[in-house]
Formats: C-alpha cells, sequence, structure tokens
C-alpha cells in the first residue's frame, strides 16, 4: 500500500531533497506520495521542480503534491516530517544579533543559550499547531518526526502538550562517531585498513562502524560517548584524549571538545562551536574566545557562524536555482543514502526490516541519573511495532551533571512558550549557563524584553496575553532613565562577514583553481618521481 510522507517546512532545500532521495533508496518505498508544505511559494516550488525530475529522471512510481495549505497536506498522512525554521533568517539574525548586544556571543544559537531559548518559543507555538492539525487531520497515529530545533524542547512539547506521536531525530552521534575512528585509527596505524572498507560510496560513510562501536547518550546536542570498542577492544580515556591530541586536524579544531574530554574522561558528540554555547566556561570572555576556536570553518566556533553560512547558502541557491534544475534527476542508489534515521525508521516500520540508531524520546527511566521527563537522545531500534529505546544505566557524574543544567532551561522554556509566561521564560534564560556567566539578572531582563519585541511576530502566545505591549513599556522605561545595558558594539569575537553571491561565486572558482593546480602538481611529481625511479634503474 502507498504510504504518504508529509514535510512541513519542505522549502528546506537541500534538507527535504536529502530525506526525499533516502525514501526513494528503498524499493518498497518507491511509490511513496510525498506532501511539500511551506508557507513561502517560491521556496516550495523550487524544490518541488527539483524533486520531480529526480523522481521522472529515475522512472519511479512516486508522486509529489504541494501545496500553502499545511492541512491539505497532512490529510492522510502516515508520516510527518519537520524541518522548519520558524521566523526564517530574519528571526535567526536576532537570535544572534541582539545577545551580542549584551556581549553573549553564540556561533549557532538554535538549542540552547539565549538564542537557543528563543528559538524554542517561536517553534512550539507552531509545533502546537502542527500536532492539532496532525491529530485532526493525519492517519491515527501518524509519527511525527521531528527534525527542527531546539531539538529537546520542539519534541518535549509535542510529547507532553501536543498529543502526537513523536520521535526527534539527529545525526550528532554520527559525526563524532567517525573523528573517533579516524583519531584512533590514526594513533595505532590503522588507516590503511579503514580506507579498505570504503570500497563504495556507502562504505565510505559507515567504514568507521567497521572499526569503532559505541554506547552513547545523553541529551540533544549533548551526548557522551561512554563506550567505545576499538577492534572489540575497549578504549580508556587516557587512549582516546592521546589520540585526539596527536591529531593534526582534530587538535586544532576541536579544542573545547578535546579540553572537555581531558576534564571529564568522555567525548561529547556535538561540534566544537555547539560545544561552546552549551557550557559557561569558554565563550564568556571575549578576549578568550579565539583561544577556544577555529575559523577554518563555521562550525568550530565562528560568531553567529551558522547564520552566516544559511544566508550565504539560501542566496546562492536562489542565483544558482537554473542550474541547479538543470544537474537535479542523477541516479538514486542505494549507495548515495545519508546516515539521516527519518528514512531508516520509515524503512523498519513499513517493511519490518531492523534498524539501530539514536533517538529523541522522553526518558522514563532510560538514563537513570536524570530527570524522567526529560528528552534524552539514546540508542534503540526500530521495527515494525514501533521504536523501542535501550536501557542505559546511569551516566558520569560530570555527564550528567552537565545535561541537568540544560534540562532545566529546557524544562522551563517549554513551559514558559506553551503558557506565554514572561517571568518564566526569564528565569529559565537567568538559568542558562552561558548566558549566566555573562550577563546580570537586569541584563537578562532588558535582553529578553527586547527579544520579545523585536520578534513579536513569532510569538503569537505573547502577543496574545499583552506581554509584548509590558516589554515595550519595560525597556521604554529603562532607556528614559538611561539604565539600558545592551549597549555593546562590537560585532563578537569572530564575525566573518557574510559574502555576497558574486564574492562566494570567485571564492569558489579559486577553490576549484587550486584543487587543479594542486591535482597537476601531483601529476608532476609522480612523473619527476617515475623519471627519478626508471634512470636509477638505468644506473644500477
Amino acid at each position: 500500500m502507498t504510504i504518504k510522507i508529509a514535510f512541513i517546512g519542505a522549502g528546506s532545500v537541500g534538507f527535504t531533497r536529502r530525506l526525499f532521495r533516502d525514501v526513494l533508496t528503498v524499493p518498497e518505498l518507491q511509490d511513496t506520495h510525498f506532501a511539500f508544505t511551506d508557507i513561502s511559494r517560491p521556496n516550495l516550488e523550487m524544490v518541488t521542480q527539483l524533486c520531480d525530475k529526480d523522481i521522472a529522471q529515475n522512472h519511479l512510481p512516486a508522486r509529489i503534491t504541494a501545496t500553502t495549505n499545511r492541512r491539505r497536506a497532512l490529510q492522510g498522512a502516515d508520516y510527518i516530517i519537520n524541518c522548519t525554521r520558524i521566523g526564517g533568517l530574519e528571526a535567526f539574525a536576532g537570535d544572534i544579533d541582539i545577545p551580542l548586544k549584551y556581549g553573549v556571543d553564540q556561533c549557532v544559537g538554535d538549542t540552547l543559550c539565549i538564542g537557543g531559548v528563543m528559538y524554542g518559543q517561536r517553534n512550539i507555538a507552531a509545533i502546537l499547531d502542527f500536532c492539532r492539525d496532525i491529530r485532526e487531520v493525519a492517519k491515527p497515529n501518524a509519527l511525527f518526526l521531528n527534525y527542527a530545533n531546539p531539538m529537546a524542547m520542539n519534541t518535549w512539547a509535542a510529547l507532553s502538550y501536543g498529543g502526537v506521536n513523536t520521535v526527534g531525530l539527529c545525526h550528532g552521534v554520527e559525526g563524532g562517531w567517525k573523528q573517533i575512528a579516524h583519531a584512533l585509527a590514526l594513533l595505532h596505524g590503522d588507516e590503511d585498513e579503514l580506507k579498505s572498507y570504503a570500497k563504495s560510496q556507502w562504505d565510505r560513510g559507515h567504514a568507521h562502524k567497521r572499526l569503532v562501536e559505541i554506547i552513547c547518550a545523553g541529551i540533544n546536542h549533548q551526548t557522551w560517548y561512554t563506550k567505545i570498542l576499538y577492534k572489540d577492544r575497549e578504549v580508556s580515556a587516557r587512549e582516546l584524549l592521546e589520540a585526539f591530541e596527536a591529531h593534526p586536524t582534530y587538535s586544532k579544531t576541536e579544542k573545547v571538545r578535546i579540553d572537555m574530554l581531558r576534564r571529564f574522561g568522555f567525548y561529547t558528540t556535538e561540534s566544537n562551536g555547539h560545544v561552546s554555547e552549551y557550557v559557561p566556561w569558554y565563550r564568556k570572555r571575549p578576549a578568550e574566545i579565539r583561544k577556544w576556536i577555529d575559523l577554518s570553518s563555521w562550525i568550530n566556533g565562528e560568531t553567529g557562524g551558522y547564520l552566516r553560512v544559511t544566508t550565504e547558502g539560501r542566496n546562492w541557491f536562489k542565483s544558482d536555482f537554473p542550474k541547479w534544475l538543470a544537474e537535479a534527476g542523477d541516479p538514486i542508489t542505494r549507495e548515495e543514502r545519508s546516515s539521516e534515521h527519518g528514512s531508516w525508521i520509515i524503512e523498519s516500520i513499513e517493511t519490518g526490516r531492523v534498524y539501530r540508531g539514536h533517538f529523541n524520546l522522553r526518558n522514563n527511566g532510560i538514563i537513570t541519573n536524570l530527570p524522567d521527563d526529560a528528552i534524552i537522545e539514546a540508542p534503540g531500534f526500530v521495527d515494525k511495532f514501533g521504536i523501542h529505546m535501550t536501557p542505559v544505566g546511569d551516566l558520569p557524574l560530570a555527564c550528567a551533571a552537565t545535561c541537568i543544567s540544560s534540562i532545566n532551561v529546557q524544562r522551563m522554556s517549554v513551559e514558559a512558550a506553551v503558557r506565554g509566561d514572561t517571568t518564566l521564560l526569564k528565569q529559565a534564560v537567568l538559568h542558562d549557563p552561558l548566558t549566566a556567566a555573562v550577563c546580570d539578572p537586569e541584563e537578562i531582563g532588558q535582553m529578553v524584553d527586547e527579544m520579545l519585541i523585536a520578534q513579536a511576530q513569532w510569538l503569537p502566545q505573547y502577543r496574545a496575553n499583552g506581554e509584548v505591549t509590558l516589554a515595550k513599556k519595560r525597556l521604554e522605561a529603562v532607556k528614559r532613565a538611561k539604565h539600558y545595558r545592551g549597549t555593546q558594539r562590537g560585532r563578537g569575537a569572530a564575525r566573518i562577514k557574510i559574502k555576497t553571491v558574486a564574492e562566494l561565486r570567485r571564492s569558489k572558482e579559486a577553490s576549484v583553481l587550486s584543487v587543479d593546480k594542486a591535482a597537476a602538481q601531483r601529476e608532476k611529481d609522480a612523473f619527476v618521481s617515475s623519471g627519478k625511479s626508471n634512470r636509477s634503474k638505468k644506473s644500477r
């Protein structure tokens, strides 16, 4: 029987198309009905054109319907995938730029810290609307697969207040798993063995699992590799630290994660930039931030790095869409399937083929020293009966303590978003580790008011109860009294200018040229080496 998969926020170009193509790599799912919905008609139309061409060029029976009417898209859906960014890049800029006026320097700002908390206020209002529609028009017990951040807050709200069968999904565990495999392989001289497993594109994406097995658990973006087996031998904290400190790349790009590994004895999943804004130690003094980050990639800690690359990516896509469309329709094969959990979960439920992964669900005793009501990320498996979590036991005490600090912020943020409660919202931000390390209570109160005002159009719960109006009055009063604290004018400790499309195109061309030059030099070196070898043979 044909299934229906609805995508909310389908205008998320790269992500929607990646998950869509993943589903179509499964033979039994190649007649799926995809229902795309988005509030942006232009984005929706562009994504639909790309995916329609993928279907046509691969001669598949799947079909797509696209609509800006969300309820129409959800009608009769078996699965709903959420990849929205409520408020888009305009609201996202406020999550980064307003806190900078108070000295809070974030790399991403979409999970915790003040940016993540405010992102949650916008998202949760929308999530509850999505859940209402799912309950009313989707198939009974339809599965809501949430990819949108802040992952834990969104999933918490959907499960507690949305009344919908929900799982939160993230690929963070996979990234750190690959790093661990590469670091240990280099330490032990096994790089060639690791490369030998990469005989195809599929194997390249999963070769790390041939050398390393893990137990990983915690909360989303603060998940910990509590047990690591390398070639069936348990790896000690000292050995893992030695591997990362010796790695020529990770030793420079993962300074925060390595420092936490040194102090905690366990490696954490999320990137250097993400981790640096979830704890109070690495981004609180501007003069010291550069010490802990690396600017070779935004993900290593750049101020507002994710905002920059998403803005550049959007502008680039809009400019180059005709080229993208001309190139669409590549073969959809098993080898190109990604490690994103979504398609694997749907395949398992529909076919009964078992899939193991890491999922975000209510704790309920899975991790015994974290609160039962928290949304945890832990191992589990999927079969035709659904998702089943695996008991983990206690997290190491330092890891649990770090998670609990975040859980407390998440819990208050969810309740504040559901109620439209400004007092509780400010209490949540007061308890956020990095924000509290930088700001005093008066600064936090003013910053929250300023963000409520700036983002009011995406905060219906705070508009309806008059809280935005009250925030305006409070902020006007402190400005009249000359007690306004959001006066810092810096762009952050490590801000990089957003490139225009023309600049991006030039830098891409320069990158291609440098690659071509490097390849030519390698060929020249090989030729010279071959010549020397031949001459040496003749001389002998």
